[in-house]
C-alpha cells in the first residue's frame, strides 16, 4: 500500500470509528490530537470520562490488533497524560483507553478499556 493510500485508508477508518462513537452518544472532541510525545487517533467523551481511542485497520481484526506495539502503548499513555493536563481535574479526570479494530470490509470492533496501563 502506498503512503497516500495508507494515509487515506487510516483516515477513513478513523472517520468510521468516530461516527460509531457519535451514534452511541459519545462525543468525539478531537481527531489525531497531537502532543509532545505523539498522537492519539481519537478522543471522545463518555459522560465525565475522557476516552482515548487507538484505531487499527488491517485485513482482519486479529492482524489489526497485532499491530499495537509496546512502544505505541507508551506513546499513547504519555500523550493522553498531556491531554489531561488541560482538563479541569487534570490527571484525576476519569479516563479509559479503547482500541477500535477495522477490517478490510470496513467492519469495526470496539474494545473498551483495552489498553490498561
Amino acid at each position: 500500500m502506498s503512503g497516500l493510500t495508507s494515509y487515506l485508508s487510516g483516515q477513513a477508518a478513523e472517520n468510521t470509528v468516530a461516527a460509531d462513537y457519535e451514534r452511541r452518544g459519545q462525543k468525539v472532541v478531537a481527531q489525531r490530537w497531537r502532543g509532545t510525545f505523539g498522537e492519539v487517533d481519537l478522543v471522545a467523551r463518555d459522560g465525565d470520562t475522557v476516552v482515548f481511542i487507538e484505531v487499527k485497520k488491517s485485513r482482519d481484526f486479529l492482524r489489526a490488533a497485532e499491530r499495537i506495539t509496546p512502544a505505541q502503548l507508551q506513546r499513547i499513555h504519555a500523550t493522553a497524560c498531556e491531554f489531561l493536563e488541560n482538563e479541569p481535574k487534570g490527571q484525576l479526570t476519569p479516563s479509559r483507553f479503547d482500541v477500535a479494530l477495522v477490517n478490510a470490509q470496513g467492519a469495526t470492533e470496539i474494545i473498551e478499556n483495552a489498553l490498561a496501563y
